[in-house]
């Protein structure tokens, strides 16, 4: 039997180490974690009062025994309150001082009704020697107050238990493995109690203290491995959670860490399986990204959000904790609207507001960047200008109206003849220009006769009026070889405008290459 006593002393005693170490890691590596002072209190408290048990069971006589239950009655009230309260600062909750104060009356109460418990016998009826116990454990007959202080202590408990578990529904798989581990650690001691109460515990022992060793080696678990109180779901729902931006958290092993909710919708790949898992992995599928990812790039990238293109820009922030480099933390911030407006922009600066082409400077930009790639390949270019015969007429007989609607026709009648590659602008009034690269003049030709042809067979509908024009168009070619710098955009572009001039010589609606017309000079 003394055995038997030895075991179960052994056990409460590793309880009240357990609950002694807790308290002073907490308090010395934790300290300003949310739900850490409660929790310091709580083991602190839970320390006393096991080890006032390892006393009460080492005691002999019954005078010893109620000497050290009045020791437990002076901290052990304490317990459930600080449990919920842990549970609820843990979860990101707040309650009003005035709502923390009353969460102790009772308490102070039953303590008061405990010592007192001589003169009016509402805790227990009755205290005594078990006569069936191998060694001496105290039997309780209890009053009723007894009962309200043990509701109390299950409200409690099982208050913090909801809220730990409506707290879990919502986290990852880190924050749940906390928050599991100690929610069955709060509830291990109501589980001894249970059998105590109900006589169901061996020689009438009080489970409760015992169930403790197990009940902290939970909290350890959760604390240590898991790292509770140290990053709490506190911080990811009201800080994390609630960003706009998506944010992805790196340590300094390129590892995923954490990600929130913004950050999920970015990246349909991000899934809690992730967590762990090198970024390189999750990333396989976007190069792009990573390679901006693995050199810290901060710039702006596109990607595919459900069915859409979106834009984002990214930043890196560093992780220190002094001078150790914890990992990262990177930004996507959402700049799809800044995006979309400066391409509106760009797109107005370079674009002819009446027929969507590119105006004359954006025209010539592109078209030198066509003939430099030309240059360098030692391909052939050419070049077309063409405009609209009689435009004058046009607006002199059906308006301006009209003519501007023959100048939209005939552009996106043009535009629409053009291949891939191929450059047009308006160079002004009915005058256009086109920059055909891999092209030579007899390809370039047949492309202007039939871009005449079409605008020809064109017939515009305007207030009643059937309106037809034609078009002259002047064609220059070019094949760029290695050493020869004898030509050039500007060059180009003048042929063609002499091309042009001969074709309205020739009584327009013609096409006429440069190269024809100075045979004909």
């Amino acid at each position: 039997m003394v055995n038997e006593w030895l075991i179960y002393m052994l056990v409460i005693i590793l309880a009240g180490t357990l609950s002694l170490f807790l308290c002073l890691y907490v308090q010395i590596k934790i300290k300003d974690g949310p739900g850490v002072k409660p929790y310091i209190y709580m083991t602190l408290f839970s320390t006393i009062f096991i080890f006032s048990y390892a006393f009460e069971l080492s005691s002999s006589e019954l005078e010893q025994i109620l000497f050290w239950v009045r020791i437990q009655y002076l901290f052990m009230p304490f317990i459930p309150a600080f449990i919920l309260l842990m549970c609820v600062e843990y979860a990101g909750h707040k309650i009003k001082p005035w709502i923390t104060y009353c969460l102790f009356i009772l308490p102070i109460t039953t303590i008061f009704m405990h010592n007192t418990n001589n003169l009016h016998q509402l805790y227990y009826t009755s205290a005594e020697l078990r006569s069936d116990a191998p060694f001496p454990v105290l039997s309780l007959q209890y009053g009723p107050w007894f009962y309200v202080h043990s509701i109390f202590v299950l409200l409690c408990v099982v208050m913090g238990v909801i809220i730990l578990i409506m707290k879990m529904r919502r986290s990852l798989f880190r924050f749940r493995m906390q928050l599991l581990t100690m929610t069955v650690g709060l509830l291990m001691p109501i589980l001894g109690n249970y059998f105590y109460l109900n006589d169901l515990s061996p020689h009438g022992i009080d489970l409760g203290p015992v169930s403790m060793s197990a009940s902290f080696l939970l909290h350890a678990a959760a604390i240590i491995s898991f790292q509770m109180f140290n990053v709490g779901p506190i911080a990811r729902d009201t800080v994390f959670e609630s960003m706009k931006d998506g944010v992805m958290v790196l340590n300094q092993n390129e590892v995923i860490v954490d990600f929130n909710r913004a950050m999920g919708d970015v990246l349909s790949s991000l899934s809690q399986q992730v967590i762990g898992k090198p970024i390189k992995k999750v990333l396989r599928n976007h190069p792009e990204l990573f390679n901006m990812i693995e050199q810290e790039a901060e710039g702006d990238i596109q990607l595919v959000v459900g069915v859409k293109k979106s834009y984002f820009h990214i930043r890196f922030t560093p992780v220190w904790n002094k001078t150790e480099l914890l990992g990262k933390i990177i930004t996507f911030v959402d700049v799809s609207e800044r995006v979309h407006i400066q391409q509106r922009l760009e797109q107005l600066a370079s674009t002819d507001g009446l027929t969507n082409l590119f105006n004359r400077t954006s025209f010539i930009t592109q078209a030198e960047a066509a003939f430099s790639a030309a240059d360098q390949n030692h391909d052939a270019i050419s070049v077309i200008m063409f405009d609209i015969d009689y435009f004058k007429a046009v607006n002199d007989t059906y308006g301006h109206g009209a003519g501007d609607a023959v100048l939209t026709t005939t552009a996106k009648t043009a535009k629409n003849t053009l291949r891939p590659g191929d450059v047009i602008g308006r160079y002004g009034g009915e005058e256009f220009v086109i920059c055909l690269p891999h092209t030579s003049q007899e390809e370039a030709r047949d492309l202007a006769e039939k871009i005449r042809i079409t605008i020809a067979d064109s017939i515009i509908h305007l207030d009643g009026n059937s309106i037809n024009v034609t078009s002259s168009f002047g064609v220059s070619s070019a094949l760029l070889r290695e050493g020869d710098h004898s030509h050039s955009l500007h060059s180009l572009m003048k042929e063609a405008d002499m091309a042009l001039y001969e074709a309205k010589r020739n009584g327009r609606n013609y096409v006429q290459a440069y190269s024809e017309a100075v045979e004909m000079m």
